[in-house]
């Protein structure tokens, strides 16, 4: 500062002045300025604190470049009021307060670096001080060294020379030596079975003796190297054709026997022919395994034996193969490539023959383990011989064996379903045998239920493993497409929830009048069982399916919607079936007990048959005795009369009836009669028989009524009655209408069917004389 304070020297030039200094400044601090604009990525007008559409040029503005303080107070003179200036003053003096604070605060803080940054440069001046001298003293001292080191090379330069050329003649003399000891030396390597270092020997002096074959000397020392390598190419083959040492070993030989200069083309055919063999004989050690007399090992053993033996045998005759032979070109390889495809077919013969005795397991993990084991022992010589396609042939080894699976394991669900259908049926057969109450046909269906649904998990888990992470072949496009969605969800899932119901409706088609040997209480639980499968089951067994098989395939799959549908029609169909077994059952009591009675003889009733009275004991079995009742809901009903346990009594007595039945019926005039019934039928409601079943209780006995009174009208049309006869008849009604009427939906289809039964036996009958009601009502309250 001194010196800037005296003025300029007598060196300066024009252009220096004391401004200079200062003139530097403002442009230095523009440039720190810019730097940290650069930093911090700001642009020009961000970085002066400017609006982002204000002009930079403007001279008013106060964080402009360009600012000028008389323009900016003739501007505020101008254009504000006092008061406004006033508050501008107060706001410029609150900030120049504002930043003087700030510029204090921001010294007080460094004050501190400062401090330690002026320590550091007084040290840093010092030390380079004493550098200094320490780098003059390294100087002086290279100086005298290199001096003693030019005084020291020109007195030994002769010496040097002649040194050079002794050394020189000396290695000359080595090698003339090691030429004229290399007869003996092979000699030695032979007797001890040096065979390598022999070689060796003989490839190091080979081209000096071609060399200088013309010199007599040399040439007899070659002569004596030919023989001896003679013999050492003939102890080398003789060792190679025993072949009772490894690969290495074999291998080993036939790198001496190249290096020796035998052709390649034979050694090529015999260490093919000598690899054969050996491989052989580790297939025949597997073959063996399969044998029936000694007890076959596990399938991870048998795989692990094959894995070390005859695959890691196959790598290294590849291995070896390809860094002896590497000159035979493309040739050579499709050569290779044979031999191993060759091979490589028996051992997979052997394996599936291994793989095809675990297809009767029900434990996937030791068989998945060990076609993971098979399958990554194969990638080596699959990536060795890329040509044989063994990786390829061995993928579909496990994508078979995984097809396999999945049908045994659909075969083990049907076993499954087959065997709960056995138990139930065992279920509902014991208690008859015994004389006990055996368990409610809700408690068989949720045992059933149950078992199915973790025979389906189960499943799940067992072929899931076929797709975990950890296994070398789940990344394969197989697993991660067509296995989970065509294999797993449409083969094994669908395929046995349609093989379920397709079960189920084959007792539908059971011959017999009686519907064969299937017990009725079976197909009913079975129709509930169906029926809950397609309420919810169904979805959620393939939610399941598709949360654990996450489908990378595009291939269409069976739509929920569809498997429902099916499910809900095997329902409809069993149920229907079950009303018409039980309404057969029934129907045949009623049959037989018209058939076998001689209505035109038979006495004055005094009570309900016995028959009737079993009509409404099985009826009420059905409805009571946990046959329906727990299995589907009740139903609805239409609005039932106050009177219904009467009605059918009153009907019988009314006017209408008791014309039909007046002594005017006589056989004098029958055609009045019949055409008055047949007028009757054209204007009565249609009944039909077989409707459609609904998934309740009330619909399901409705239906197993109808049929039975059906039956009763058409047997009670083919048989003749007398006055007797009609009056047990009228009887025998007016009781089924004191009981039936409170398990139908509509309780007029009641009275229809029986008010036709008594109408179609009065037609049958000669003597049509009804029984007076109060008497009928007294014989079904007494029965």
């Amino acid at each position: 500062m001194a010196a800037a304070a005296a003025g300029p020297g007598p060196g300066s030039g024009p252009g220096d002045s004391p401004e200079g200094p200062e003139a530097e400044a403002p442009e230095r601090r523009r440039k720190a300025h810019g730097m940290l604009k650069l930093y911090y990525g700001l642009s020009e007008g961000e970085a002066a604190g400017r609006p982002p559409g204000s002009d930079p040029l403007d001279p008013t503005d106060l964080n402009g470049a360009h600012f000028d303080p008389e323009v900016y107070l003739d501007k505020l003179r101008r254009e504000c009021p006092l008061a406004q200036l006033m508050d501008s003053e107060t706001d410029m003096v609150r900030q120049i307060r504002a930043l003087d604070s700030d510029m204090q605060t921001l010294v007080y803080e460094n004050y501190n670096k400062f401090i330690s940054a002026t320590d550091t440069i007084r040290k840093m001046k010092n030390d380079f001080r004493k550098m200094e001298d320490e780098m003059d003293r390294l100087a002086t001292n290279m100086a005298v060294i290199t001096d003693f080191s030019a005084r020291i090379s020109a007195t030994l330069q002769d010496r040097h020379e002649r040194i050079t050329k002794l050394a020189g003649v000396h290695a000359l003399l080595r090698k003339l030596q090691f030429l004229f000891e290399l007869p003996s030396r092979l000699t030695k390597c032979v007797e001890l079975g040096a065979y390598g270092q022999a070689v060796r020997y003989q490839g190091r002096a080979r081209a000096v003796l071609q060399q200088y074959q013309h010199l007599p000397s040399f040439r007899a020392i070659q002569d004596d190297c030919q023989v001896i390598t003679a013999r050492l190419a003939q102890q080398l083959r003789q060792r190679f054709r025993e072949g009772g040492s490894g690969a290495p070993e074999q291998a080993e030989c036939v790198e001496l026997l190249l290096a020796l200069g035998e052709p390649a083309e034979e050694l090529c055919e015999e260490f093919l022919a000598h690899a054969r063999g050996r491989l052989e004989e580790e297939l025949r050690s597997l073959e063996a395994e399969l044998g029936p007399s000694p007890p076959a090992p596990d399938v991870l053993e048998f795989t692990d034996h094959g894995g070390s033996g005859f695959v890691g045998g196959l790598c290294q005759v590849a291995t070896a193969y390809q860094e002896l032979f590497a000159a035979q070109g493309p040739a050579g390889a499709e050569k290779l490539a044979a031999f191993a495809q060759e091979l490589g077919g028996c051992y997979f013969a052997l394996v599936e023959r291994r793989l095809a005795q675990e297809q009767g397991g029900s434990d996937n993990s030791l068989l998945v383990r060990a076609l993971d084991r098979f399958h990554r022992r194969l990638r080596a010589p699959g990536a060795l011989l890329a040509a044989a396609g063994l990786a390829d042939a061995a993928t579909e080894i496990v994508e078979r064996v995984a097809r396999e699976r999945l049908g045994h394991h659909l075969q083990g669900l049907r076993a499954a379903f087959l065997s709960c259908l056995t138990d139930v049926r065992q279920a509902l057969a014991a208690p008859r045998l015994a004389g006990k109450e055996g368990p409610g046909l809700a408690e068989l269906l949720a045992n059933v239920a149950s078992s199915i649904l973790s025979h389906i998990k189960a499943s799940l888990a067992a072929v899931h493993l076929f797709t975990a992470k950890e296994v070398s072949f789940s990344n394969k496009p197989y697993f991660r497409g067509e296995f989970c969605s065509q294999g797993v969800r449409e083969g094994l899932i669908v395929g046995f929830i349609r093989s379920m119901c397709q079960t189920a409706q084959s007792f539908c088609d059971s011959p017999g009048e009686k519907g064969g040997a299937t017990p009725p209480a079976l197909l009913l639980l079975l129709s509930r069982l169906c029926l809950d499968y397609e309420t919810a089951t169904i979805s959620y067994i393939l939610t399941l399916t598709d949360e654990q098989f996450l489908v990378q395939d595009q291939s269409p799959v069976t739509p929920v919607s569809t498997l429902c549908a099916e499910a809900r029609e095997t329902a409809r169909r069993l149920l229907t079936h079950y009303v018409k077994v039980q309404g057969l059952v029934i129907s045949q009591m009623l049959r037989k007990s018209v058939e076998t009675r001689d209505w035109l003889s038979t006495l004055e009733p005094r009570n309900v048959r016995a028959v009737m009275k079993r009509v409404v004991e099985d009826t009420t079995a059905i409805d009571v005795q946990v046959l329906v009742g727990l299995l589907y809901e009740e139903g609805v009903r239409k609005a039932q009369s106050s009177d219904s346990s009467k009605r059918t009594f009153s009907v019988y007595s009314s006017s209408r009836q008791q014309g039909r039945y007046a002594p005017s019926y006589t056989p004098s005039a029958p055609m009045d009669t019949n055409l008055l019934s047949n007028i009757q039928k054209l204007f009565s409601e249609r009944i039909d028989v077989f409707s459609p079943v609904e998934f309740n209780k009330v619909s399901v006995l409705t239906g197993i009524i109808k049929i039975s009174l059906k039956t009763l009208l058409e047997c009670v049309r083919l048989r003749t009655f007398g006055r007797f006869g009609l009056q047990q008849v009228q009887v025998d009604c007016h009781f089924l209408q004191l009981y039936l009427w409170r398990f139908v939906a509509d309780e007029e289809l009641v009275h229809l069917l029986l008010d036709e039964v008594v109408a179609s036996a009065a037609l049958r009958c000669p003597d049509p004389v009804p029984m007076e009601p109060s008497v009928v009502e007294v014989i079904c309250e007494r029965g």
